[in-house]
Order: C-alpha cells, then structure tokens, then sequence
C-alpha cells in the first residue's frame, strides 16, 4: 500500500530542497609509491587531527593555486610528503564535513594522484596524526567514505592496467 505524502511535507520537502546549499569544494592527494620487491602500489593514509578517522591529505581552495596545487601543498603540511603531482584529477568523492553543534556541510572532493619520491622529516603538522603506507585495498577498508573507497580501489586497477606486461620466455623447439 502506498504511503500517502500531505500536501504540507511536500512543500517543506521542497523548501528545503530550495535552500540546500551546494557542496563545497576541497582537493585532495593520493599518495602512492611503488614498491619493486611486492610488485605493487602502497598508498598513504593519514589520521584527521579531530576525530582520528583514516583519511588522505586534503583541504580548501587557495587564492590564486590551481587545485592540483593545492592538493600538492595539503599532502606536504598534512604528511610531508613531495612528489609528482598529476594535474588532472583522478575522480571525486562526496562527504559531509562535521561543523560546529553537529552540523555538517555538505563536500565535494576533487581527488589528485601524487607519486612520491620523498618524504620529509620536518612538515607543518608532524606529530599531529598518524601516517601509514598500506596497500589499496587496506586504504579502502580503512577510509569510511563510500566514494574514496571505490575511487582508490578504481585506483589501483588503472595503475595495474597500465603496467607493462612481463616479457614471455619464447619455448623451446
């Protein structure tokens, strides 16, 4: 049996769809290196400094920085780490940012693969969250955004597409 709306929900449904705001908008770095003894990618994820979730660098617009730049910039203050940005991004994930009094607002994060080639002993936020390389599909499980989980996994199924396939021994006659 169908459930019948009143006229009265339908019109607040709609005022507040009115009202929604749109998502904001923040960068973020998938960090990733190649380990040649596995064969295979690790990604790093990082702590939040508020609730101690796993998560990868991320932040808010910049005046005047591309958002490739930013997302560069948030992996080096958030974990200390350098590399080659790709200027493209990878994909996007949605998530809703915890305000003040159990608000949230509503995100849309623009994800930037870096390779990393270095990593420094002195950063920004050093000491302030835990930083770990784990394989992607440890990243996935720790993440709890749906989209990020999906986009790393994503992730490291075009990295391993790409991949070069080994050379063949030709058989013997």
């Amino acid at each position: 049996m169908k459930k019948k709306v009143s006229f009265v929900q339908r019109i607040a449904s709609d005022v507040r769809l009115m009202f929604r705001r749109p998502a904001r908008m923040q960068y973020s770095a998938l960090c990733y290196r190649y380990k040649k003894k596995r064969g295979q990618i690790e990604v790093l994820v990082i702590t939040s400094r508020d609730t101690g979730r796993w998560v990868i660098p991320k932040g808010w617009p910049m005046d005047g920085k591309p958002a490739w730049a930013v997302a560069e910039r948030e992996a080096y203050e958030e974990a200390g780490v350098k590399g080659t940005v790709h200027q493209e991004a990878i994909g996007h994930y949605m998530y809703d940012k915890g305000i003040s009094k159990g608000l949230s607002v509503p995100c849309k994060v623009n994800v930037y693969a870096l390779e990393v080639d270095d990593l420094s002993k002195n950063f920004p936020e050093k000491g302030q969250r835990k930083l770990e390389w784990v394989t992607c599909t440890e990243a996935a499980a720790r993440v709890a955004e749906p989209g990020l989980k999906q986009l790393i996994l994503q992730f490291e199924e075009a990295w391993q597409a790409a991949q070069p396939l080994p050379a063949t021994k030709k058989a013997s006659a």
